[in-house]
């Protein structure tokens, strides 16, 4: 919830994921905490706009999980296929025309369909990190909400990170099969080629 767009129906159960906030052990708690407060805090109007920001016109601030990996790419498409295959299997149905890579929608996946949706983030690591990494480069307070989400997973290994830095360098992959150009051919005289 603290990552989905701040709209006003969300704002409004901001007393109740406080509350559950308040139940969890500091490692995640504490950083969720920190999230909701700025969210409670902040006038209504300059939450969405700074949301916006963020998350919608800083591509390394993506919330679309397959994108690190990916980028906008034909492999995408087949990992939004492995992304919504999850969803079937559980039997959860995906509405509100978001991507299944969504963060949010992942982690709504997690909690009710725990082996599917943390599998998903294992699977994704190195987005979450280079999330992260992107979101303390801004200062922001949603990456308190990924610290919390990271601290859940096993530790990264060696070779993730050797692929998150990579990635960070370089950036997601870009297409690089699609139509060749096309010879242009001039008519000759009597419109023959």
């Amino acid at each position: 919830m603290l990552l989905r767009y701040p709209d006003p129906p969300l704002l409004a159960q901001l007393p109740v994921l406080r509350a559950a906030i308040a139940t969890l052990p500091p490692e995640t708690g504490t950083p969720l905490g920190r999230v909701a407060v700025h969210r409670g805090a902040t006038d209504p109007t300059a939450l969405a706009a700074e949301y916006v920001e963020l998350f919608d016109l800083r591509r390394r601030c993506c919330l679309y999980l397959s994108y690190y990996t990916a980028g906008d790419t034909r492999n995408r498409g087949q990992a939004l296929l492995h992304f919504t295959a999850a969803y079937k299997k559980t039997g959860f149905i995906l509405d509100g025309g978001e991507l299944p890579d969504f963060l949010p929608a992942v982690l709504e996946l997690a909690a009710c369909a725990p082996q599917a949706g943390w599998g998903l983030l294992r699977e994704h690591r190195i987005g979450l990190d280079l999330l992260a990494t992107a979101l303390h480069a801004q200062e922001s307070v949603y990456a308190h909400a990924v610290t919390a989400i990271r601290s859940l997973l096993p530790p990264a290994s060696p070779a993730d990170t050797a692929a998150a830095l990579d990635l960070a360098r370089t950036g997601p992959p870009a297409e690089t099969v699609g139509l060749q150009p096309f010879p242009l051919h001039t008519p000759t005289a009597g419109g023959r080629r």
